[in-house]
């Protein structure tokens, strides 16, 4: 037979081959979740295989727990078979052994039995206002982030640290100056070989960007003229071209509350006037929805416009009652999880709500929502989670309790879901 020949046989038996591999063995769901609010940021997951339910009685579809050596308010994120997650010592550890700051802590634990692989103490940077009444002091409030190379540990102290997947830290950095009004509750973000932090600070802010292998600064943007702001930039493309979305306005109104910036240099591209603080910015069907969190008017904003789009680029405004939480897209309507555990539906296009109604037995309205491929927004942390049904009409579809509130956000990975509690660490998939 000619060798041709031979090598079309060849090709041929290794494709079927392949096709009959690919039938039998198990699909890996979901992506990795390797920053805040998952891969683009805007709490959406590809996962369609979740459970409806978990937790209560008999701790259905809870595949494991583990323990937490400390507190935070930080989310987890993963990274194949690797979750990370930010805690600092605890207030009572602290007080037995006159340990005047809390010491900071970046785990690893091992995603398929919930095994801890290390922990790191990350020393504090330079802003000490020594324990509160919040969770972890105020200091871990930052989710990581991680490119599968290093995770970047950002603590309220005010300092930056990346650490290898051993656990060994590879280069630390303190943010100064540090004028912030109570600890820094934002994220770190990644854009290409950059780690890029968002210091909203009162008296002017600042955006910098470090080179994710040595920690040296890459481009310094000091935002004089920009509020103090607690949420977390939002990478988008814009006609081909990166854009990061953050808000610093502070409690009030300012001409600048929303703004964009090139990713690349640190450039400022377009703002328009509004409030912004805690609540992060999402990007769907070309829009970004911005708004305070802490209640007062929202905006839709194309992101097509340079310098001072206040009043060319705002498709339309609405009011938005207090919500620490971060607002979620799916489809063609803006969900957003008030304080008062409510939850409010926007129609994208137009602005005109849709519904708001009363979500019972929720024990964190903190915690962001995030929804699966399968149509259902999970309000979810490690007390009493509820899951909606997507759409225009409210549909409570689940109440789930674990007993262990806290108000970190999930992450969704590998098909599980993944809640951090006060004392422990859950993993949720289907038994």
């Amino acid at each position: 037979m000619p060798v041709r020949n031979l090598c079309r046989r060849s090709v041929l038996q290794l494709f079927l081959v392949a096709i009959c591999l690919a039938a039998v063995m198990p699909r890996a769901e979901g992506e990795d979740w390797p920053q805040f609010r998952g891969p683009t940021g805007a709490g959406l997951s590809s996962a369609n295989d979740l459970p409806l339910h978990w937790g209560g009685p008999k701790n259905e579809n809870v595949v494991w727990t583990a323990d937490l050596l400390g507190d935070g308010i930080a989310s987890p994120i993963v990274w194949k078979n690797r979750l990370f997650v930010l805690n600092t010592s605890r207030k009572a550890d602290d007080k037995k052994i006159g340990r005047q700051y809390p010491e900071q802590y970046v785990a690893c634990y091992d995603t398929a039995q919930g095994k801890l692989l290390w922990n790191t103490i990350v020393g504090p940077g330079p802003w000490k206002r020594g324990h509160n009444n919040r969770a972890g002091g105020g200091f871990a409030n930052c989710t990581p982030a991680t490119d599968g190379q290093r995770v970047y540990a950002l603590f309220g102290t005010s300092v930056l640290a990346a650490l290898d997947f051993d656990g060994k830290v590879v280069w630390r950095k303190e943010l100064i100056p540090h004028r912030y009004d109570m600890e820094m509750a934002t994220s770190p973000i990644l854009f290409k070989n950059t780690v890029i932090v968002y210091c909203g600070m009162q008296g002017g802010s600042r955006l910098v960007a470090f080179d994710c292998r040595t920690g040296d600064i890459a481009w310094d943007n000091n935002l004089k003229d920009t509020g103090y702001g607690h949420n977390t930039p939002l990478i988008i493309q814009v006609k081909g071209a990166p854009q990061m979305v953050l808000m610093g306005a502070g409690l009030g109104p300012a001409k600048n509350a929303i703004q964009s910036f090139d990713p690349r240099t640190g450039e400022r591209l377009w703002w328009s006037a509004g409030r912004g603080e805690t609540a992060s910015p999402v990007f769907a069907k070309g829009f970004v929805f911005c708004d305070s969190g802490r209640g007062g008017g929202a905006r839709l904003v194309d992101p097509t416009g340079t310098g001072n789009v206040s009043n060319t680029h705002v498709k339309w405004e609405a009011n938005v009652p207090h919500a620490l939480s971060s607002p979620l897209v799916v489809g063609s309507h803006i969900y957003r999880l008030h304080d008062n555990n409510t939850l409010t539906c926007w129609d994208i296009e137009t602005g005109k709500k849709v519904y708001q109604e009363r979500v019972n037995g929720l024990s964190s309205s903190w915690a962001s929502p995030v929804a699966d491929s399968a149509g259902r927004i999970l309000l979810a942390n490690a007390g009493t989670s509820v899951v909606v049904e997507a759409g225009a009409s409210f549909k409570v579809l689940a109440t789930n309790k674990l007993g262990d509130s806290n108000h970190a956000s999930p992450a969704i990975s590998g098909g599980r879901l993944y809640l951090l509690g006060s004392k422990r660490l859950y993993a949720i998939g289907k038994q």
